[in-house]
């Protein structure tokens, strides 16, 4: 049988008849509405079924006589083979499709929003994604990316910030984990991706210290910048109240008063507030008490609301004023951040011969060896409130220069039995 020609498929009319290929058995052109045009259809027995079939192979005259004549010899041969191309295509259709990186990651990121702990948190976990990972990964579908596109990543910024390519790294180690486990990916490529990088810096040559400033300074610093008589002024009472307690900023900002006894002078900071997950007492000294008691009355639940939002304090409140009255530091040309005066508060701690065990329950800190922290079983409150005190009567200026209290807890611990 002679191949269908151009001449005679271009004239092929709406009420004409179907015509052969001739090249490939059961491959026929049928006439569509308009003339010159039909549509390709190849007829074959399945060897799967068992029954006879119609496989469309485009239209013509957008499928040459050419290309449709390779693609039906194609089919022709995986039917040959036992193979149905219909069955295997209704498999394809059915099979879920794969997302692209950026939409793994988005709805990844929903996922785990609810289990963070603020917003924000939640918010720099997609941004650092959208800014670092989506102009090179973020079209690609999951079964796609290998270490070498996870390494076009993270090449500009491995060396030059170490700490943002680390946490970039883990978010997308997270969106391919999320990937593997839902059978888009068959093995996570940044388990490997450091075989493409240079080796960054030992965490202790890069991790930068807060600035703090020298305990000695601090009397002068709130006598002259913490002192006011505005009851509308909210960003100097609670600096000195987080100087005074050694508390993070966030966990100063987020005080709330069904955490506060002031009868007791406690503040308990609940579990999920703090860094360890582990709630944290704190004994408030006298001048704390006073800084509250005049905060009664300005919010039902803040301690420290913002006065616009009413709502919690942005983070930058206090390192903006820090900044405005150039607070003093130990590092040079950098002013004091909130975070530092809990360094300031454990110098001053070492250098007054309080006991370890009383400076680091004071700073909430976790015990690192497992063994150890087993055996810590009190806060050591009422030994800690005589200290808080005395840090207090320095910072305001009514405990001179030093302190002569000295903890009953001794710094030689017992021997761990």
């Amino acid at each position: 049988m002679a191949i269908l020609t151009d001449t005679r498929a271009r004239n092929i009319k709406p009420d004409g008849p179907q015509i052969a290929h001739g090249g490939v058995t059961g491959l026929v052109l049928i006439p569509a509405k308009t003339k010159g045009h039909g549509k390709w259809v190849l007829r074959f027995v399945s060897p799967v079924t068992g029954k006879r079939r119609n496989a469309g192979l485009g239209n013509y005259p957008e499928i040459s006589i050419a290309e449709v004549g390779k693609l039906a010899t194609a089919m022709r041969d995986n039917i040959a083979a036992g193979a149905d191309p219909l069955e295997a295509k209704k498999i394809e259709m059915s099979a879920p499709s794969i997302p692209t990186f950026k939409a793994a990651a988005t709805t990844l990121h929903s996922e785990l929003l609810p289990g963070w702990k603020n917003f924000k948190h939640g918010q720099q976990w997609i941004n650092t994604l959208e800014e670092y990972a989506f102009p090179e990964i973020g079209a690609l579908p999951l079964n796609e990316i290998q270490p070498r596109h996870i390494a076009d990543v993270l090449r500009p910024i491995w060396l030059s910030k170490a700490e943002t390519s680390t946490r970039v790294k883990q978010r997308i180690h997270a969106v391919m984990s999320w990937g593997w486990a839902h059978g888009h990916c068959v093995a996570n490529p940044v388990d490997v991706v450091h075989h493409l990088l240079p080796q960054q810096p030992g965490k202790a040559v890069r991790t930068e210290h807060q600035p703090a400033m020298p305990w000695r300074d601090i009397p002068k610093f709130i006598k002259d910048n913490l002192q006011t008589s505005s009851p509308y002024d909210l960003t100097r009472p609670m600096l000195e109240l987080l100087i005074l307690t050694a508390a993070r900023s966030g966990e100063l900002r987020g005080m709330c008063w069904p955490e506060v006894d002031l009868k007791g002078k406690i503040w308990t900071i609940p579990a999920e507030r703090m860094k360890a997950k582990q709630a944290h007492r704190i004994p408030l000294s006298d001048r704390a008490v006073e800084i509250l008691k005049r905060q009664l009355g300005m919010h039902d639940h803040l301690v420290f609301p913002s006065p616009r939002a009413q709502a919690e304090m942005s983070d930058m409140v206090l390192t903006a004023f820090l900044r405005r009255v150039k607070a003093k530091s130990d590092s040079p040309g950098r002013v004091a951040t909130a975070h530092g005066f809990r360094s300031s508060f454990r110098d001053w701690c070492s250098e007054q011969g309080h006991a370890r065990d009383i400076a680091e329950r004071a700073l909430a800190h976790s015990v690192a060896n497992k063994v150890e922290a087993a055996y810590h079983r009190t806060d050591l409150l009422e030994q800690r409130r005589p200290v808080m005190q005395a840090w207090a009567d320095f910072c305001t200026g009514g405990g001179g220069q030093a302190s002569t209290i000295v903890t009953a807890v001794s710094p030689k611990r017992k021997r761990l039995r």
